[in-house]
């Protein structure tokens, strides 16, 4: 039987209605709370990551860009959450799909820039022409560096599509190889199932490691403009 091997990457459809909104906020669901005064480890060790992460991503910003700490706490939890969730059988990744994360990217740094034109204008200017630039390539310069301004949030969001996606078809290809030489050689599949298995605990790291990497460059483009 034939396969698409990009099946999984298709917006899933419940009776003909798209079902992306729904899986999109499932994981903010999954999220665990606590009401009582004394948590339990679990909500413990969730509360010390979250503040592990928070000082380490807001020490280099100033009272106005820590403003922004709650949304970029959010953002690296619902990007995490995603990417994991997108790791079970049968389920569906939101993040494989550039218009979502170019959905996610463009207002942040639109924030972030328009933040940095309307408290530092003369800063945020000064970005565009290096210091002791020629006279004569400044015309060129400038055009370079507005076209590299333009071009953060679409590399924010190729990035992490491009890192999920590769992943997935990276884990759809062992498997289906893995399960085709289970009845003809039984050695050599135990070998790539070995891969397979490791290859999964790579893509939750990688999983994990996305999420931090695309909160920490809005991070950055905020620290810049503040």
């Amino acid at each position: 039987m034939n396969e698409n091997l990009f099946a999984s990457f298709i917006a899933p459809t419940i009776l003909g209605l798209p079902a992306a909104v729904l899986i999109i906020l499932l994981p903010p669901l999954l999220i665990p709370t606590s009401k009582y005064l004394i948590n339990n480890r679990l909500i413990a060790t969730q509360q010390w990551l979250i503040q592990l992460t928070s000082k380490q991503m807001m020490t280099m910003h100033n009272a106005k860009g820590r403003t922004w700490s709650l949304m970029l706490m959010w953002l690296i939890i619902f990007i995490a959450t995603t990417n994991l969730l997108g790791l079970l059988p049968h389920s569906f990744t939101p993040t494989t799909q550039l218009s979502m994360n170019l959905a996610m990217a463009i207002p942040l740094w639109a924030g972030a820039v328009t933040t940095g034109f309307r408290s530092k204008t003369k800063n945020a200017l000064a970005h565009l022409l290096p210091q002791g630039t020629p006279t004569p390539l400044i015309p060129m310069l400038v055009i370079i560096e507005t076209i590299s301004l333009f071009i953060q949030p679409m590399a924010l969001a190729v990035r992490l599509t491009a890192n999920i996606t590769a992943g997935h078809l990276l884990m759809h290809l062992i498997g289906s190889a893995t399960l085709a030489m289970s009845t003809t050689n039984l050695p050599s599949t135990l070998i790539i199932f070995t891969v397979l298995i490791l290859l999964t605990m790579l893509e939750i790291a990688v999983a994990l490691i996305q999420a931090y990497v695309f909160t920490l460059l809005v991070s950055l483009y905020l620290h810049e403009n503040t």
